[in-house]
């Protein structure tokens, strides 16, 4: 493949692409180095990036100055498996349904989905909290699992309808003529098939599950023991002062869990994402 291009246009591209990482990464980097130096540096003027005094001490004391940060990560991990499990258990028959069948207004109900993603979870918070109140789900971990599931379902079924698609009909057809079932034909045939992508779908939403928690959490709950670790870092801020190297490391301690699922399931992500990208 690299073959095709010149020399300065692989130049190019491999500028541009680390170009990208740079600003991806930069971030982390600073989180990295903010976590590891004390804090009278970091109140310094000029702003100082390098430090003779560089520790981990960050890293054992937030667990002090917060005692339930790992509490709070559990929930977070808790919450965003829970919204994972629930989304695609209604996304999998949805997006089943949108790639093999014919029924009305099927171009229209997808398009408000896709216009569903387009508003924030800010502009729903209050019709969402009156639905809640009513529901008595305030103050629980509901509170914050169910809108997650309603704000994902759409992606969810957008991704995986554009990957059964690409599964022939000529399975299923062979096995409706054995006489299966559709539901079936969907748990025996169509399932095992789009596991790469059931994969990328279960990933992308478990992701976006774990970003989103903030503001659901600050809204709709008030249970300190029910926080996630977005809204517990808060606990880091004082009335005086800001224990800016023991947030940064909390933080970078509850990435851990996605970048670990993402380095376990790496291959199958490659599979699913470039799956029926080259015709034979």
């Amino acid at each position: 493949m690299m073959d095709r291009y010149t020399p300065w246009q692989l130049v190019g591209i491999y500028a541009a692409m680390a170009v990208f990482l740079t600003f991806i990464l930069l971030p982390f980097v600073e989180m990295f180095m903010v976590s590891l130096r004390p804090l009278d540096h970091l109140r310094s003027t000029p702003y100082r990036f390098w430090s003779e005094e560089f520790n981990f001490g960050a890293y054992s004391r937030m667990w002090e100055t917060v005692p339930l940060l790992g509490r709070y990560i559990l929930n977070s991990v808790y919450i965003a498996g829970m919204v994972t499990a629930l989304t695609m258990i209604f996304v999998i028959p949805a997006a089943y349904a949108y790639a093999r069948l014919q029924f009305p207004f099927k171009s229209l109900s997808l398009g408000l989905f896709l216009g569903v993603n387009m508003f924030t979870g800010a502009v729903l918070l209050i019709p969402l909290y009156r639905v809640l109140r009513t529901l008595g789900l305030l103050n629980t971990y509901w509170a914050m699992i169910v809108p997650g599931v309603a704000f994902l379902i759409p992606t969810g079924i957008w991704l995986l309808r554009s990957y059964l698609e690409k599964i022939p009909r000529e399975l299923e057809e062979a096995a409706y003529v054995d006489g299966a079932s559709r539901l079936y034909t969907l748990r025996r045939v169509v399932l095992p098939l789009a596991v790469p992508g059931l994969i990328v779908v279960g990933v992308a939403v478990f992701i976006g599950a774990y970003a989103q928690q903030f503001l659901f959490a600050i809204t709709f709950n008030q249970v300190r023991e029910y926080q996630p670790l977005p809204a517990g870092l808060f606990e880091f801020i004082g009335y005086q002062d800001v224990t800016w190297n023991e947030m940064m490391a909390a933080s970078l301690t509850g990435v851990l869990p996605v970048m670990i699922i993402f380095l376990f399931l790496q291959k199958y992500l490659v599979a699913g994402l470039t799956a029926g990208a080259v015709k034979e």
